[in-house]
């Protein structure tokens, strides 16, 4: 990306041009729906068209908003048109209402917020009779009890934007939107998806592209009607938020590829540009364009845009193992988030000042984030962006689910992917069951089937380490969704207690396991899954040494060393499992027979350029009840990893799983 900032604003307009147009194509002859090709969502053909619709809309929106209301496109003329047919109700191309379709209330906040940033070039030129039927469309929202989720947020946008312009709203309404979201806020920037089970534990890109984005457009949209200091609570939260942001990005402009709807893309940009937009980033301008754009560029460079200019239903290729049962044809189009910029006008300093390096290519670095209870750990020699999770996995805590490999592996970067088998968007009932594998401290029962993590708890987070533990269960159906999956029986195992010390590309990863020891369960540690050339895959199976090694596409290598009573080392090979290659490879280390209950078993698990140099030395020592791991890394730094023995509290955190549940 050697571009001078004017031809970066240009690049950024020419691509957000391409995208609308290639659109038009697929929309309905009035344009209200815009009905792209592939699988429709659960919500079915129409609500997905309407999404087609408003995504863009926005886009159009943030476009026509920058450029002052030049339109060498008629963006706002074709828009307008859409909506004046969306919302007559005996049009052939009416959108559903919200009693029709919940998934119309998501679409209804896009289509307030571009008709807000256009209002000169749209709103006020519509037909009094149109204005009238759009707010017809928007009312229902008025008393509405929305999910307890981010899913509030487009009631409060709607209902300011109605309020703005004599439509109904209700002051009921958006207190309890802005309650709701200080309920979630868990510090430092970082908000919760809502809650599950009482408590904080989603933590995901939701928290910058609409826990962060909304609030602040909210307050952008009333004005001065606004409560007296929120833009400024919201700010003071986005700034702190991004100074961990920046660090998530890696060189490779790849945002980490963790959470549920990934295939958004570059919607991960929404909070770096509303931080600029609203004055609330320490982000140097030069940064925040650096960033904005290697984001842009990577997706571009990697196959998420079609040769028809669309964007797929995946991350890179098409993909449907990121997929939700709510993604459809039309999902994708919440990357025009990620355009936010443009709606900047072409002399905001984002715009004219010259370029920076991101975080990782200015050193090496790692950071504890105790709100969503991440290790994070940065190289600059291969800008790869490591984070290590002991805290949310989107799980009730008082319920076993089936693992969401995007939630509930312990670790996740910016150049790999979790392993996804199978179709998350099927029926339950009908996964592939291969049980967690990549990234993963996992038993194995007597038939080899892998154990479940979620829901897990935090124990610790102290300094470069941190430790949780989950009890392992076998559930009948390994379904999974972010929402925990099939209600289902399950067989319940021993406790597992996970401890970790990161740095650089190395995580110390070090496991106990209590319980009854008569099952004879096989522990099994997993590294990092690359994708790999299929044509030169590695072969899967045992590996003498007790270390597994892998070496993927683009120079990355994955090692997982078994150090502490772990010598079984093997690869494990994966077909169009993964987001990132047709072909994967994991390495994996095993106890050689039952694990010993009780003891410390450890693995080092390495993701970098190259292969792990010089290794952390590790020892072991015992007092009362606690397993102790000290940790001395190559350049002389110590950490200690403090593995407690499962306490009464466990019984009474798990008391609620249901008995006839249990297999």
């Amino acid at each position: 990306m050697n571009r001078t900032p004017a031809e970066d604003r240009a690049h950024w307009e020419r691509t957000a041009d391409r995208m609308l147009l290639a659109v038009r194509p697929y929309a309905t002859d009035e344009h209200a729906l815009i009905q792209l090709p592939g699988p429709p969502s659960r919500s079915g053909v129409r609500s997905d068209g309407l999404e087609g619709f408003a995504r863009t809309f926005l886009l159009a929106g943030f476009r026509l908003a920058g450029a002052g209301g030049a339109d060498p496109h008629d963006l706002a003329g074709w828009y307008a048109a859409g909506l004046a047919a969306g919302t007559d109700p005996e049009n052939p191309e009416r959108w559903p209402t919200f009693a029709e379709c919940g998934q119309a209330k998501v679409e209804a906040a896009s289509i307030a917020l571009a008709l807000h940033e256009t209002r000169p070039w749209i709103w006020d030129r519509l037909d009094d009779r149109v204005r009238s039927r759009v707010l017809d469309w928007l009312a229902p929202m008025v008393g509405d009890q929305m999910p307890g989720n981010n899913w509030v947020w487009f009631q409060g946008v709607t209902e300011a934007f109605a309020r703005t312009v004599g439509g109904r709203w209700s002051q009921q309404d958006l207190d309890r939107v802005i309650a709701l979201t200080d309920g979630w806020y868990a510090g430092d920037g970082w908000y919760s998806d809502g809650l599950t089970g009482g408590e904080r534990r989603n933590f995901d890109h939701y928290n910058g592209w609409a826990m962060h984005l909304y609030p602040l457009w909210f307050c952008r949209i009333l004005g001065d009607e606004a409560p007296a200091g929120l833009l400024d609570r919201y700010r003071d939260r986005l700034r702190r938020f991004l100074a961990d942001q920046r660090l998530l990005i890696g060189a490779n402009g790849s945002p980490l590829v963790q959470g549920r709807s990934l295939t958004y893309r570059h919607a991960a940009l929404a909070s770096v540009w509303t931080g600029a937009f609203f004055d609330a980033t320490p982000l140097a301008p030069g940064e925040t364009r650096a960033l904005a754009g290697r984001v842009l560029d990577h997706f571009t460079d990697h196959g998420a845009v079609d040769d028809r200019g669309l964007l797929t239903l995946g991350w890179h290729r098409p993909f449907r193992g990121v997929l939700q049962v709510y993604s459809g044809p039309g999902s994708p189009y919440w990357a025009s988030k990620g355009f936010i910029g443009l709606a900047l006008p072409p002399q905001h300093p984002v715009w004219t000042e010259e370029l920076t390096p991101l975080a990782v290519e200015q050193a090496d670095f790692t950071r504890t984030l105790t709100a969503p209870g991440w290790l994070v750990s940065g190289t600059a020699s291969d800008g790869v962006v490591r984070v290590v999770n002991h805290g949310g996995d989107h799980a009730d805590p008082a319920r076993p689910h089936a693992d969401d490999p995007c939630y509930a592996r312990l670790a996740y970067s910016t150049h790999t992917a979790p392993e996804t088998p199978g179709d998350p968007t099927a029926s339950p009932g009908t996964q592939v069951d291969a049980g967690p594998l990549d990234n993963a401290v996992v038993l194995l029962d007597a038939a080899g089937r892998a154990s479940h993590r979620r829901p897990a708890t935090r124990i610790s987070m102290e300094g470069a380490t941190a430790v949780s533990r989950s009890r392992a269960h076998w559930p009948e159906d390994t379904g999974w969704d972010p929402f925990g999956g099939p209600d289902t029986r399950y067989t319940l195992g021993p406790w597992i207690t996970v401890g970790s010390a990161l740095r650089g590309t190395v995580e110390v990863r070090a496991v106990r396991v209590d319980g009854d020891p008569g099952a004879g369960h096989v522990l099994r540690i997993g590294g990092w899954a690359l994708a790999v050339d299929p044509e030169a895959a590695p072969a899967p199976g045992p590996v003498d040494g007790g270390t597994a090694r892998v070496d993927g596409v683009g120079g990355l290598v994955s090692v997982v060393v078994g150090a502490h009573r772990l010598p079984v080392a093997s690869l494990v090979s994966g077909a169009d499992s993964n987001a990132l290659g047709a072909a994967s490879a994991t390495p994996v280390v095993e106890s050689e027979g039952p694990v010993a209950h009780g003891t410390v078993h450890i693995a080092l698990v390495h993701l970098g350029g190259a292969g792990p140099g010089a290794l952390p030395q590790v020892t072991t020592r015992a007092l009362d009840t606690t397993l102790f791991v000290d940790v001395t890394w190559p350049d002389g730094v110590r950490d200690t990893v403090r593995l407690s023995a499962p306490g009464p509290e466990c019984l009474a955190e798990y008391g609620l799983w249901k008995d006839q549940h249990r297999a």
